[in-house]
């Protein structure tokens, strides 16, 4: 006989994902740094490697003792070929415009210090760290944090609440809130809406874990590389026009391609 999987067993395996994530972090980092002064950038990309894979085992714990299928709990439904397609057209233009907005923010507020210093950690100094730094950044955050919010939490919110939008809006603000990073919390917030809204239109978290994917990955370029090499894409240390009318494009083809799983549209919260 199955159990009844409730609002606070969920909401107490999402917080326990974060915190064994960032407990394994600190084990490692504690255990392999002997100057706490100094950050050691590989222990640094390992810890977050293993942090991300270990982020998925209380949902799969919890769902194995509640008798549920993990893949259907999990939203891992396959997708067709054209919506993987349109998924990663759309996705390249909401990045473009967060990017847009992102350069925009920057200069009309200050840049903190703590983004500066993250900026330099995300600078790799081995070819093995670099790796290491691009499997944490780019394959495994997206997939751990796309299987416990968009995927178990938010389908467990939308079957729960029967309102989507009040679902996608609550998990966005969950995932805002775990990323401890309050410069980048309003864009970090709507990028979860517009992944939540993804997965839910699509019936699977595939084409959110390709947002998540392409959005971590052409931050990570922008970050390791020097934007002097970036030609075209900017004008007056802007986004240019021209790529801003291309997003634009790219998120009403790839928008109207996707294929819905659902007849009706979110409902109000």
């Amino acid at each position: 006989m199955r159990s009844t999987v409730r609002l606070g067993g969920v909401v107490g395996v999402v917080i326990l994902s974060v915190i064994s994530a960032f407990f394994v972090g600190g084990i490692i980092m504690g255990v392999f740094t002997s100057d706490p002064e100094q950050i050691n950038k590989f222990y640094l990309y390992l810890s977050l490697i293993l942090g991300q894979g270990l982020i998925i085992l209380p949902p799969i714990y919890y769902l194995n003792i509640k008798k549920k299928p993990i893949l259907n709990s999990f939203r891992l439904n396959p997708i067709s070929t054209k919506t993987l397609q349109s998924s990663a057209v759309f996705s390249l233009g909401v990045i473009i415009i967060f990017d847009t907005f992102d350069r925009i923010l920057h200069q009309l507020v200050p840049t903190p210090d703590y983004i500066v210093d993250l900026g330099n950690i995300m600078q790799p100094e081995s070819t093995l760290g670099f790796i290491f730094l691009f499997l944490a950044v780019v394959i495994m955050a997206p997939i751990g944090e796309e299987i416990v919010f968009r995927g178990f939490l938010q389908k467990f919110l939308e079957e729960h609440w029967k309102d989507i939008t009040r679902a996608v809006l609550i998990t966005s603000l969950f995932f805002a809130m775990i990323h401890f990073n309050p410069f980048w919390t309003v864009q970090i917030y709507l990028l979860g809406v517009i992944l939540g809204f993804l997965s839910w239109k699509t019936n699977s978290i595939i084409p959110s874990i390709v947002l998540h994917s392409m959005n971590n990955g052409i931050a990570f370029i922008l970050t390791v590389f020097d934007e002097s090499n970036l030609g075209i894409y900017l004008w007056n240390e802007n986004v240019s026009p021209i790529f801003i009318a291309i997003a634009i494009y790219l998120i009403y083809s790839g928008f109207k391609t996707v294929s819905y799983t659902h007849l009706t549209l979110p409902t109000k919260a």
